[in-house]
């Protein structure tokens, strides 16, 4: 269901913000591209809690949630109240996005030859971590088939077939149109690159994660990789030496969207909704909405 009804220079995929501070309306005419407006953030996740959590989950037999879930689960409800974070610049022009939308990496087997396909999951701002488990794996099993192929793979494989020169004149088309708001409904369902956020779990490779760019070609404003659980010895509120597990996160962002206050308070709520993911289990209590 539409909570706006479309307005003379609002997009296929979201609404200018009409009421920006005056500053914002001119930072992207001042940093043109996502590669010019870049930020890094670096946090750090302790997850015993969070591992008692799936453990607990695991004794009831709810064998299917996982980290991953717990994050992306946590974004979504961050997002439900603190819209400013969905927000995409384009044509140089700052509008909040329609719909949340998370798009995934996925080998069908981690093996190095396995071919890689990405997933771009859509999702309900009153979403719950069930919600969000269900929708999740459904699409990761169906594409880990390996005579699977999505309309994402698809798309690219059509336009891999032309010679360089045409793929050229091709891209060239797609982000003129985009700039001007008049991409296809139909390829911005199939392209990654026009997300909400893009994540990658490297954990499950074993690495540690990378401050990955966020792409100039679509409206990916965040762009955020975790990587394999690690040990510290930390001291607790008694005195005592104990040994704690954790997680490092690396989110790169585009300032551009909004400031860097209203990041720290997303991020805040992101990382208390990670360490208290029961909060996600029932819908939020009230949906917040963007500024006009």
């Amino acid at each position: 269901m539409e909570r706006y009804k479309r307005r003379f220079g609002d997009r296929y995929d979201g609404r200018r913000i009409r009421n920006i501070d005056p500053f914002f309306r001119l930072i992207p005419h001042l940093m043109k591209t996502r590669a010019d407006a870049q930020t890094f953030f670096d946090e750090k996740i302790y997850i015993d809690d969070i591992d008692s959590y799936i453990r607990s989950k695991k004794e009831l037999c709810m064998n299917n949630i996982s980290f991953l879930h717990i994050v992306i689960a946590s974004l979504v409800r961050t997002m439900s109240q603190k819209p400013a974070l969905n927000r995409f610049v384009a044509g140089r022009k700052i509008y909040a996005r329609n719909d949340i939308f998370v798009s995934l990496a996925v080998k069908k087997h981690l093996i190095e030859n396995s071919p890689e396909t990405t997933i771009k999951f859509k999702f309900e701002p009153t979403d719950t971590l069930d919600d969000v488990v269900n929708k999740v794996n459904a699409l990761i099993e169906e594409n880990k088939k390996d005579l699977t192929s999505n309309d994402t793979d698809k798309t690219a494989n059509i336009i891999s077939l032309c010679p360089n020169f045409l793929i050229k004149f091709v891209v060239w088309l797609f982000e003129t149109m985009d700039y001007f708001g008049f991409m296809t409904k139909l390829l911005n369902q199939v392209s990654p690159f026009h997300t909400s956020l893009f994540i990658t779990d490297l954990g499950s490779l074993g690495i540690q994660p990378v401050y990955h760019h966020i792409y100039n070609f679509g409206t990916t404003s965040l762009f955020m990789a975790f990587g394999a659980k690690q040990r510290e010895k930390v001291i607790d509120k008694d005195n005592n030496i104990v040994e704690r597990k954790y997680i490092n996160l690396k989110i790169v962002t585009d300032e551009r969207i909004t400031d860097g206050y209203y990041y720290a308070t997303a991020f805040k709520l992101f990382k208390y909704l990670m360490m208290h993911p029961e909060k996600l289990e029932l819908p939020p209590e009230k949906i917040i909405e963007d500024i006009e």
